[in-house]
Protein backbone atom coordinates (compact mmCIF):
# COMPACT_ATOMS: atom_id res chain seq x y z
CA UNK A 1 0.00 0.00 0.00
CA UNK A 2 1.66 3.35 -0.65
CA UNK A 3 2.30 6.52 1.38
CA UNK A 4 -0.30 8.51 -0.53
CA UNK A 5 -3.28 5.89 -0.37
CA UNK A 6 -2.33 5.68 3.23
CA UNK A 7 -2.17 9.33 4.23
CA UNK A 8 -5.51 9.84 2.20
CA UNK A 9 -7.35 6.94 3.84
CA UNK A 10 -6.65 8.49 7.83
CA UNK A 11 -7.54 12.00 6.39
CA UNK A 12 -11.15 10.34 5.43
CA UNK A 13 -11.50 9.08 8.85
CA UNK A 14 -12.28 5.25 10.28
CA UNK A 15 -15.42 4.20 8.29
CA UNK A 16 -13.29 4.73 4.89
CA UNK A 17 -10.26 2.94 6.07
CA UNK A 18 -12.30 -0.09 6.68
CA UNK A 19 -14.51 0.12 3.60
CA UNK A 20 -11.20 0.69 1.71
CA UNK A 21 -9.66 -2.19 3.49
CA UNK A 22 -12.57 -4.90 2.91
CA UNK A 23 -12.06 -3.92 -0.73
CA UNK A 24 -8.20 -4.55 -1.00
CA UNK A 25 -7.16 -8.07 -3.01
CA UNK A 26 -5.66 -10.08 -0.18
CA UNK A 27 -2.44 -12.07 -0.83
CA UNK A 28 -2.00 -15.73 0.55
CA UNK A 29 1.09 -17.01 1.88
CA UNK A 30 0.63 -20.48 0.82
CA UNK A 31 0.80 -21.38 -2.52
CA UNK A 32 -2.32 -22.55 -4.02
CA UNK A 33 -2.47 -26.64 -5.28
CA UNK A 34 -2.91 -26.95 -9.22
CA UNK A 35 -3.82 -29.77 -11.05
CA UNK A 36 0.57 -29.50 -12.10
CA UNK A 37 1.52 -29.85 -8.56
CA UNK A 38 -0.68 -32.62 -7.85
CA UNK A 39 0.30 -34.67 -10.85
CA UNK A 40 4.00 -34.03 -9.71
CA UNK A 41 3.30 -35.57 -6.08
CA UNK A 42 1.63 -38.43 -7.86
CA UNK A 43 4.69 -39.31 -10.21
CA UNK A 44 6.79 -38.95 -7.35
CA UNK A 45 5.31 -41.19 -5.44
CA UNK A 46 4.98 -43.92 -7.87
CA UNK A 47 8.63 -43.29 -9.17
CA UNK A 48 11.60 -45.30 -8.34
CA UNK A 49 12.59 -46.03 -4.64
CA UNK A 50 16.05 -45.79 -3.55
CA UNK A 51 16.23 -49.82 -3.96
CA UNK A 52 16.57 -49.04 -7.30
CA UNK A 53 19.64 -46.28 -7.12
CA UNK A 54 22.13 -49.20 -5.39
CA UNK A 55 23.61 -51.45 -8.05
CA UNK A 56 23.34 -55.13 -6.80
CA UNK A 57 27.20 -55.37 -6.41
CA UNK A 58 29.27 -52.83 -4.99
CA UNK A 59 33.28 -52.64 -5.94
CA UNK A 60 35.27 -53.18 -3.15
CA UNK A 61 37.14 -49.99 -4.06
CA UNK A 62 36.20 -46.71 -5.87
CA UNK A 63 39.45 -45.76 -8.60
CA UNK A 64 39.67 -41.81 -8.44
CA UNK A 65 42.01 -39.86 -10.83
CA UNK A 66 43.63 -40.63 -14.18
CA UNK A 67 43.67 -44.27 -14.25
CA UNK A 68 45.92 -44.42 -17.52
CA UNK A 69 49.09 -42.99 -16.22
CA UNK A 70 51.32 -45.15 -14.33
CA UNK A 71 50.98 -45.02 -10.76
CA UNK A 72 53.38 -44.83 -8.34
CA UNK A 73 55.20 -47.88 -7.25
CA UNK A 74 55.95 -48.29 -3.42
CA UNK A 75 60.03 -47.89 -3.83
CA UNK A 76 59.26 -44.63 -4.76
CA UNK A 77 57.99 -43.73 -1.33
CA UNK A 78 59.38 -41.95 1.08
CA UNK A 79 59.12 -40.86 4.63
CA UNK A 80 58.74 -37.24 6.24
CA UNK A 81 61.81 -35.90 6.90
CA UNK A 82 63.15 -35.10 10.49
CA UNK A 83 66.15 -35.13 13.09
CA UNK A 84 68.27 -32.90 14.60
CA UNK A 85 70.64 -32.28 11.70
CA UNK A 86 67.54 -31.59 8.77
CA UNK A 87 66.11 -28.87 11.31
CA UNK A 88 69.76 -27.29 12.09
CA UNK A 89 70.42 -27.24 7.97
CA UNK A 90 66.92 -25.76 7.71
CA UNK A 91 67.08 -23.22 10.19
CA UNK A 92 70.11 -21.77 9.09
CA UNK A 93 69.34 -21.28 5.59
CA UNK A 94 66.05 -19.54 5.85
CA UNK A 95 68.38 -17.72 8.71
CA UNK A 96 70.93 -16.59 6.09
CA UNK A 97 68.36 -16.16 3.00
CA UNK A 98 69.71 -19.21 1.59
CA UNK A 99 68.01 -21.54 -1.24
CA UNK A 100 68.78 -25.59 -2.13
CA UNK A 101 67.59 -27.37 -4.88
CA UNK A 102 66.11 -30.08 -2.18
CA UNK A 103 63.33 -27.71 -1.84
CA UNK A 104 62.92 -25.92 -4.73
CA UNK A 105 63.37 -29.11 -7.16
CA UNK A 106 61.21 -30.89 -4.04
CA UNK A 107 63.59 -33.92 -3.95
CA UNK A 108 62.26 -37.06 -2.47
CA UNK A 109 65.46 -37.48 -0.58
CA UNK A 110 65.90 -34.01 1.35
CA UNK A 111 65.61 -36.28 4.88
CA UNK A 112 68.09 -38.46 4.08
CA UNK A 113 70.45 -36.64 2.92
CA UNK A 114 70.21 -33.38 5.53
CA UNK A 115 69.56 -35.93 8.49
CA UNK A 116 72.84 -37.47 8.24
CA UNK A 117 73.70 -40.81 9.06
CA UNK A 118 71.40 -42.87 10.94
CA UNK A 119 72.49 -44.31 14.71
CA UNK A 120 75.80 -42.40 14.59
CA UNK A 121 77.21 -39.52 16.60
CA UNK A 122 76.08 -36.30 16.28
CA UNK A 123 79.49 -35.43 14.91
CA UNK A 124 79.00 -38.24 12.43
CA UNK A 125 75.95 -37.87 11.74
CA UNK A 126 76.89 -34.42 10.04
CA UNK A 127 79.70 -35.33 8.37
CA UNK A 128 77.78 -37.59 6.32
CA UNK A 129 74.96 -35.31 5.47
CA UNK A 130 75.03 -33.92 2.37
CA UNK A 131 73.00 -30.76 1.10
CA UNK A 132 72.90 -28.81 -2.08
CA UNK A 133 73.02 -24.67 -1.91
CA UNK A 134 71.29 -23.22 -4.91
CA UNK A 135 73.37 -19.92 -5.76
CA UNK A 136 72.22 -17.07 -7.73
CA UNK A 137 68.21 -17.06 -6.07
CA UNK A 138 65.48 -19.37 -7.09
CA UNK A 139 64.49 -18.42 -10.36
CA UNK A 140 65.62 -19.66 -13.27
CA UNK A 141 66.14 -18.39 -17.29
CA UNK A 142 65.21 -21.43 -18.85
CA UNK A 143 62.38 -23.68 -18.82
CA UNK A 144 63.17 -27.58 -18.70
CA UNK A 145 60.08 -29.45 -18.81
CA UNK A 146 60.93 -31.35 -16.06
CA UNK A 147 62.09 -29.10 -13.74
CA UNK A 148 60.11 -27.34 -10.64
CA UNK A 149 61.98 -24.26 -10.22
CA UNK A 150 60.67 -20.82 -10.91
CA UNK A 151 61.24 -19.14 -14.54
CA UNK A 152 61.75 -15.67 -15.29
CA UNK A 153 63.17 -13.54 -18.49
CA UNK A 154 64.55 -11.28 -15.67
CA UNK A 155 65.66 -12.89 -12.62
CA UNK A 156 66.24 -10.69 -9.60
CA UNK A 157 69.78 -8.87 -9.04
CA UNK A 158 72.52 -11.46 -7.49
CA UNK A 159 72.89 -11.00 -3.53
CA UNK A 160 76.61 -9.27 -3.36
CA UNK A 161 76.37 -11.22 0.05
CA UNK A 162 75.88 -14.50 -0.97
CA UNK A 163 79.35 -16.27 -0.95
CA UNK A 164 80.08 -15.08 2.02
CA UNK A 165 76.55 -15.98 3.82
CA UNK A 166 76.86 -19.38 2.02
CA UNK A 167 80.35 -20.07 3.32
CA UNK A 168 79.51 -18.91 6.61
CA UNK A 169 76.36 -21.15 6.77
CA UNK A 170 78.79 -24.42 5.51
CA UNK A 171 81.04 -23.59 7.95
CA UNK A 172 78.79 -23.99 10.84
CA UNK A 173 77.14 -27.37 9.83
CA UNK A 174 80.23 -29.25 10.13
CA UNK A 175 79.96 -30.92 7.25
CA UNK A 176 81.66 -33.45 5.16
CA UNK A 177 80.95 -33.01 1.61
CA UNK A 178 78.68 -29.87 0.20
CA UNK A 179 77.40 -29.69 -2.99
CA UNK A 180 76.60 -26.45 -4.75
CA UNK A 181 74.14 -25.73 -7.19
CA UNK A 182 72.46 -22.68 -9.54
CA UNK A 183 69.75 -21.78 -11.20
CA UNK A 184 70.86 -20.76 -14.91
CA UNK A 185 71.36 -16.96 -15.65
CA UNK A 186 71.08 -16.40 -19.03
CA UNK A 187 70.53 -12.31 -18.22
CA UNK A 188 74.43 -12.30 -16.97
CA UNK A 189 77.52 -11.84 -19.25
CA UNK A 190 79.30 -14.96 -17.70
CA UNK A 191 76.26 -16.99 -16.73
CA UNK A 192 77.16 -16.28 -12.79
CA UNK A 193 80.21 -17.77 -13.02
CA UNK A 194 82.05 -15.51 -11.02
CA UNK A 195 79.78 -15.90 -8.43
CA UNK A 196 80.12 -19.61 -8.73
CA UNK A 197 83.67 -19.83 -8.05
CA UNK A 198 83.83 -16.54 -5.50
CA UNK A 199 82.05 -18.97 -3.45
CA UNK A 200 83.99 -21.74 -3.81
CA UNK A 201 86.81 -20.00 -2.81
CA UNK A 202 85.24 -18.79 0.40
CA UNK A 203 84.27 -22.11 0.98
CA UNK A 204 87.78 -23.40 1.05
CA UNK A 205 89.23 -20.91 3.05
CA UNK A 206 86.78 -20.66 6.00
CA UNK A 207 86.49 -24.75 5.75
CA UNK A 208 89.55 -25.98 3.91
CA UNK A 209 88.15 -29.35 5.11
CA UNK A 210 85.10 -29.70 3.33
CA UNK A 211 85.07 -31.08 0.00
CA UNK A 212 82.83 -29.05 -2.80
CA UNK A 213 81.15 -30.51 -5.72
CA UNK A 214 79.68 -27.81 -8.04
CA UNK A 215 77.14 -28.55 -10.17
CA UNK A 216 76.96 -26.09 -12.71
CA UNK A 217 74.59 -25.23 -15.72
CA UNK A 218 76.51 -24.72 -19.21
CA UNK A 219 77.24 -21.12 -19.25
CA UNK A 220 75.35 -20.70 -22.72
CA UNK A 221 78.49 -22.82 -24.54
CA UNK A 222 80.55 -20.36 -23.03
CA UNK A 223 83.96 -22.32 -22.01
CA UNK A 224 86.18 -19.78 -21.18
CA UNK A 225 83.49 -19.85 -18.09
CA UNK A 226 83.45 -23.46 -17.39
CA UNK A 227 87.25 -23.17 -16.70
CA UNK A 228 86.71 -20.43 -14.45
CA UNK A 229 84.58 -22.32 -12.41
CA UNK A 230 87.26 -25.67 -12.89
CA UNK A 231 90.02 -23.34 -11.30
CA UNK A 232 88.23 -22.07 -8.58
CA UNK A 233 89.43 -25.17 -5.64
CA UNK A 234 86.77 -27.35 -6.40
CA UNK A 235 86.69 -31.03 -6.10
CA UNK A 236 84.08 -32.46 -7.89
CA UNK A 237 83.07 -30.86 -11.50
CA UNK A 238 79.49 -31.70 -12.21
CA UNK A 239 76.88 -30.93 -15.06
CA UNK A 240 74.11 -32.86 -15.96
CA UNK A 241 73.17 -34.21 -19.78
CA UNK A 242 69.90 -35.45 -18.15
CA UNK A 243 68.50 -37.54 -20.92
CA UNK A 244 69.46 -39.23 -24.10
CA UNK A 245 70.75 -37.07 -26.94
CA UNK A 246 68.05 -37.85 -28.93
CA UNK A 247 65.08 -36.81 -26.07
CA UNK A 248 67.24 -33.75 -25.19
CA UNK A 249 65.06 -31.06 -27.21
CA UNK A 250 61.60 -32.52 -26.02
CA UNK A 251 63.12 -32.90 -22.40
CA UNK A 252 65.19 -29.69 -21.42
CA UNK A 253 65.28 -26.15 -22.52
CA UNK A 254 65.91 -25.50 -26.43
CA UNK A 255 69.30 -23.22 -25.51
CA UNK A 256 70.48 -26.86 -23.86
CA UNK A 257 71.92 -29.53 -26.09
CA UNK A 258 73.83 -32.59 -25.20
CA UNK A 259 76.79 -32.18 -27.23
CA UNK A 260 77.30 -28.39 -25.11
CA UNK A 261 76.99 -30.45 -22.40
CA UNK A 262 79.66 -33.06 -22.98
CA UNK A 263 81.81 -29.55 -24.04
CA UNK A 264 81.66 -28.33 -20.83
CA UNK A 265 82.94 -32.05 -19.02
CA UNK A 266 85.31 -32.20 -21.39
CA UNK A 267 86.86 -28.60 -20.52
CA UNK A 268 86.45 -29.14 -16.74
CA UNK A 269 88.67 -32.35 -17.05
CA UNK A 270 90.98 -30.58 -19.36
CA UNK A 271 91.36 -28.02 -16.91
CA UNK A 272 92.66 -30.25 -13.87
CA UNK A 273 89.37 -30.87 -12.08
CA UNK A 274 90.12 -34.36 -10.72
CA UNK A 275 86.39 -35.81 -11.10
CA UNK A 276 83.53 -35.03 -13.45
CA UNK A 277 80.10 -36.36 -13.14
CA UNK A 278 76.70 -35.93 -14.66
CA UNK A 279 73.49 -37.71 -14.05
CA UNK A 280 71.02 -39.20 -16.58
CA UNK A 281 67.13 -39.56 -16.18
CA UNK A 282 65.33 -42.60 -16.73
CA UNK A 283 61.27 -43.53 -17.33
CA UNK A 284 61.47 -40.29 -19.79
CA UNK A 285 60.89 -42.30 -23.21
CA UNK A 286 64.33 -43.75 -23.90
CA UNK A 287 65.55 -46.89 -25.60
CA UNK A 288 68.48 -48.90 -24.62
CA UNK A 289 70.24 -48.67 -27.87
CA UNK A 290 69.91 -44.71 -26.80
CA UNK A 291 70.69 -45.05 -23.40
CA UNK A 292 74.14 -47.29 -24.84
CA UNK A 293 74.82 -44.66 -27.25
CA UNK A 294 74.75 -41.84 -24.01
CA UNK A 295 77.25 -43.84 -22.09
CA UNK A 296 79.22 -43.62 -24.95
CA UNK A 297 79.97 -40.54 -25.27
CA UNK A 298 80.32 -39.45 -21.97
CA UNK A 299 83.25 -41.80 -21.71
CA UNK A 300 84.73 -40.40 -24.80
CA UNK A 301 85.18 -37.07 -22.77
CA UNK A 302 86.08 -38.82 -19.68
CA UNK A 303 83.41 -38.62 -17.61
CA UNK A 304 84.69 -40.42 -14.15
CA UNK A 305 81.11 -40.70 -12.62
CA UNK A 306 77.27 -41.23 -13.73
CA UNK A 307 74.13 -41.60 -11.42
CA UNK A 308 70.79 -43.14 -12.76
CA UNK A 309 67.63 -42.25 -11.61
CA UNK A 310 63.78 -42.37 -11.87
CA UNK A 311 62.16 -39.11 -13.52
CA UNK A 312 59.24 -38.11 -10.75
CA UNK A 313 56.68 -35.16 -12.64
CA UNK A 314 56.77 -32.79 -10.04
CA UNK A 315 53.40 -30.96 -10.93
CA UNK A 316 50.96 -31.32 -13.87
CA UNK A 317 52.18 -28.85 -15.26
CA UNK A 318 55.59 -30.60 -16.31
CA UNK A 319 56.18 -33.60 -18.80
CA UNK A 320 54.41 -36.82 -18.05
CA UNK A 321 56.28 -39.88 -16.58
CA UNK A 322 56.45 -42.34 -19.67
CA UNK A 323 57.32 -45.64 -16.95
CA UNK A 324 58.53 -46.20 -13.52
CA UNK A 325 61.63 -48.19 -14.29
CA UNK A 326 62.26 -51.28 -11.88
CA UNK A 327 64.83 -51.35 -9.43
CA UNK A 328 66.46 -54.38 -11.36
CA UNK A 329 66.79 -52.22 -14.52
CA UNK A 330 68.93 -49.71 -12.17
CA UNK A 331 71.09 -52.48 -11.38
CA UNK A 332 71.55 -53.55 -14.82
CA UNK A 333 72.83 -49.83 -15.76
CA UNK A 334 74.98 -49.73 -12.82
CA UNK A 335 76.74 -53.20 -14.11
CA UNK A 336 77.27 -51.65 -17.61
CA UNK A 337 78.59 -48.36 -16.91
CA UNK A 338 80.53 -50.10 -14.73
CA UNK A 339 82.11 -52.53 -17.24
CA UNK A 340 82.78 -49.47 -19.45
CA UNK A 341 85.04 -47.89 -16.76
CA UNK A 342 83.17 -45.33 -15.08
CA UNK A 343 84.75 -44.53 -11.90
CA UNK A 344 82.11 -44.68 -9.68
CA UNK A 345 78.33 -45.50 -10.46
CA UNK A 346 75.17 -44.89 -8.41
CA UNK A 347 71.32 -46.00 -9.83
CA UNK A 348 68.71 -46.39 -8.35
CA UNK A 349 64.98 -45.31 -8.72
CA UNK A 350 65.74 -42.34 -5.86
CA UNK A 351 68.97 -41.67 -6.82
CA UNK A 352 69.35 -37.59 -7.71
CA UNK A 353 72.54 -36.28 -8.80
CA UNK A 354 73.60 -35.08 -5.92
CA UNK A 355 72.15 -37.71 -3.52
CA UNK A 356 74.16 -39.07 -0.90
CA UNK A 357 77.22 -37.51 -2.51
CA UNK A 358 79.52 -37.42 0.51
CA UNK A 359 79.09 -41.71 0.62
CA UNK A 360 79.90 -42.50 -2.66
CA UNK A 361 83.30 -39.59 -3.07
CA UNK A 362 84.90 -38.74 0.69
CA UNK A 363 86.25 -41.67 1.67
CA UNK A 364 86.64 -43.84 -1.42
CA UNK A 365 87.83 -41.33 -4.30
CA UNK A 366 88.31 -37.68 -2.89
CA UNK A 367 90.36 -38.43 0.49
CA UNK A 368 92.50 -41.07 -1.27
CA UNK A 369 91.32 -44.22 0.28
CA UNK A 370 90.77 -46.91 -2.26
CA UNK A 371 90.69 -43.85 -5.51
CA UNK A 372 91.59 -47.27 -7.93
CA UNK A 373 88.94 -47.86 -10.95
CA UNK A 374 87.82 -51.30 -11.82
CA UNK A 375 91.14 -51.49 -14.37
CA UNK A 376 93.18 -48.91 -12.78
CA UNK A 377 94.08 -46.47 -10.25
CA UNK A 378 95.15 -42.27 -10.25
CA UNK A 379 98.60 -41.67 -9.69
CA UNK A 380 99.43 -38.19 -8.24
CA UNK A 381 99.29 -36.44 -11.75
CA UNK A 382 95.76 -37.90 -11.51
CA UNK A 383 96.59 -40.39 -14.72
CA UNK A 384 95.41 -43.86 -14.90
CA UNK A 385 98.09 -46.38 -13.66
CA UNK A 386 97.80 -49.96 -13.99
CA UNK A 387 96.99 -52.22 -11.31
CA UNK A 388 95.30 -55.82 -10.39
CA UNK A 389 93.31 -53.93 -7.57
CA UNK A 390 89.36 -53.52 -8.34
CA UNK A 391 87.89 -51.91 -5.44
CA UNK A 392 86.19 -49.09 -5.89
Amino acid sequence: MSTALVTSLLRAGPSRIISSVGSLHIRSLATPSSSKTNNFAKSLSEGPSLDDFIAGEVPDRVVLGNTSAPRLPSFLKTSIPTGASFKKIKKDLRGLGLHTVCEEARCPNIGDCWGGKEGATEEEGRRAATATIMLMGDTCTRGCRFCSVKTSRTPAPLDPHEPENTAEAISRWGLGYIVLTSVDRDDLADGGAHHFAETIRKIKYKAPQILVEALTGDFAGNLDQVSLVAKSGLDVYAHNVETVEELTPFVRDRRATFRQSLAVLQRAKQEGVRVTKTSIMLGVGENSDQLMDALRELRKVDVDVVTFGQYMRPTKRHMKVDRYVEPSEFDHWKKVAEDMGFLYVASGPLVRSSYKAGEFFIENVLRGKGAEKRAGTFNEENHPVTTSTTSV
